[in-house]
């Protein structure tokens, strides 16, 4: 059975579409932790605070936790046609030791999602972008949804499915 991490970016509705993939990758008898990057309240990330060893964040367990997942879920709300602050910043923590970040990103099979006022779709493109730049292996099938559209169970089904591959 395969290890997911649900990432979200942000509380709140993104988060319960975290609950509804990790209930759906729960009953296929996967492990699924979730974490909430908004929660982890990190630092602004700039080159100053970067190499000042003070103001520098502890990232090393959430490059662990990512690490050892056999698959992540990113979920994300569409912010001005892109992803999340939180979202950005926290790549921008985790890529400061460049090989363990690409240990973490090279090959690994990612799936996205959104709950998104907008639409969502600018966001998924965004992020499909970003991990397949980090070399993250990003699967084509993703989940939208919104205020006037749920989150269709067999989308979530199929995902958790062909990332547990």
């Amino acid at each position: 059975m395969a290890r997911f991490l649900i990432i979200t970016a942000t509380s709140g509705t993104n988060y319960e579409l975290g609950e509804l993939f990790s209930t759906s990758a729960e009953d296929k008898g996967h492990d699924v932790e979730i974490i909430d990057l908004s929660e982890l309240d990190l630092p602004l990330f700039t080159v100053a605070r970067s190499k000042d060893p003070e103001q520098t964040p502890d990232v090393s367990e959430l490059i662990q936790i990512m690490t050892e997942s056999d698959a992540w879920i990113v979920l994300a709300p569409e912010y001005n046609g892109s992803y999340p602050p939180t979202l950005n910043n926290a790549i921008a923590w985790m890529s400061l030791d460049w090989q363990s970040f690409r240990n973490m990103c090279t090959g690994k099979p990612v799936g996205l999602g959104t709950h998104s006022g907008g639409g969502g779709t600018h966001v998924i493109m965004a992020m499909r972008q970003q991990f397949s730049f980090i070399g993250a292996d990003v699967m084509g099938r993703s989940c939208v949804s919104g205020k006037n559209k749920d989150a269709n169970p067999e989308t979530i089904e199929a995902m958790i499915d062909g990332l547990a591959r």
